[in-house]
């Protein structure tokens, strides 16, 4: 549920507020291994969960779980958190699988990112290499030449208002220069593994968004290989997050991405977008990037990229529903749109 009708619940005690935000829930969905594999339950009823716990004396444990589910997110960049917030994708590459050579120039990719801002974007995610499957790497140096004159271009620009503004890179080099050209925050679809990367953001201070992914983007396909891909797709965040943590970055400034489409098929990518509720177990805001991806074509008729746009809204809607505070999105204003509507619908059920 959604909006006042959510407050209203919460307030009588029927439902607990999801992630702090908009949202709120009246049942859990509990997954668990077991010798014999996973194990689902429910839905549960909120008041069942908890007298099933204080029997089985797991009262506490519960308790540290929904409180987890339920505390409110820090704001990020002094963005509020009483709506998902939409980041808007800036690609100045040539070889993006949606949009590849649109924007390749930096002048017309500044342009294009205040276009994205005219059009409600919250966020501007700038990024100089594709990391779609069988992507090559592109030299280090071509990334930052690329990269860094558009965010240096779009700071000048903005002057004081000042767009927040996250850097879609893997590359340690690559961050450095972009915070010192004015980023705000790192966006890293390897989650910051490379101790380097980890080394700067708790060094700079600034957010990050940790994404699940299995290898390379040129082999990472091969390894899309689970017994339950939303609760592996947790474990190994947590993984990420953890060694976030030991590093020096504090959980307060980590996002989490399930990575939908990287190093999962459209089986996968559909049991992760069933589930986002379980990402919120680890105390992270949750962002979610499902526009124009390939699964949407393979579920639908093929549709190239830029035809994937009603299959976008529909999965990015999943997520809304289910609490996720990011949407990373190539098509800003259709997404402000649907959001507005589906929020005034679900804020009168």
């Amino acid at each position: 549920m959604w909006g006042e009708s959510a407050a209203r619940l919460v307030a009588a005690g029927t439902a607990r507020p999801l992630a702090g935000g908009p949202a709120a829930f009246t049942t859990i969905e509990i997954v668990a291994r077991s010798r014999d594999g996973v194990l689902l339950a429910g839905p549960v009823p909120l008041a069942e969960a908890v007298r099933w716990a204080e029997q089985d004396g797991l009262a506490a444990t519960l308790a540290t779980e929904l409180d987890a589910l339920s505390a409110p997110r820090p704001s990020l960049c002094g963005l509020p958190q009483d709506r998902p917030l939409v980041m808007g994708i800036v690609n100045v590459t040539p070889d993006s699988f949606s949009d590849g050579g649109d924007f390749a120039d930096g002048a017309i990719a500044i342009d294009h990112a205040f276009e994205l801002l005219m059009q409600g974007a919250d966020i501007l995610d700038i990024g100089g290499e594709s990391t779609r499957p069988g992507a090559d790497p592109v030299p280090v140096e071509e990334e930052l030449r690329r990269v860094v004159p558009v965010i240096e271009g779009i700071r000048r620009r903005a002057g004081a208002k000042r767009p927040v503004i996250s850097v879609d890179t893997r590359r340690p080099d690559v961050m450095r220069a972009a915070l010192d050209a004015g980023a705000d925050i790192i966006n890293d679809v390897t989650g910051l593994k490379d101790p380097e990367s980890r080394r700067i953001v708790a060094e700079a201070g600034v957010p990050a968004m940790l994404m699940h992914m299995r290898g390379e983007p040129q082999s990472m396909q091969g390894e899309a290989v689970y017994d339950f891909s939303p609760l592996q797709v947790l474990e190994e965040l947590e993984e990420r997050v953890l060694e976030a943590e030991r590093d020096g970055i504090a959980r307060a400034r980590m996002i989490v991405d399930p990575g939908v489409g990287f190093a999962k098929n459209a089986t996968h990518n559909l049991e992760v977008l069933a589930r986002l509720g379980l990402l919120h177990g680890l105390g992270c805001p949750v962002l979610l990037g499902v526009s124009r991806k390939r699964f949407i074509g393979l579920l639908s008729r093929e549709e190239p990229a830029k035809q994937r746009v009603p299959g976008s809204l529909a999965a990015a809607l999943a997520g809304m529903e289910q609490g996720v505070q990011i949407l990373r999105v190539h098509d800003v204003a259709e997404t402000v749109q649907a959001l507005k509507i589906w929020a005034a619908v679900a804020g009168e059920r």
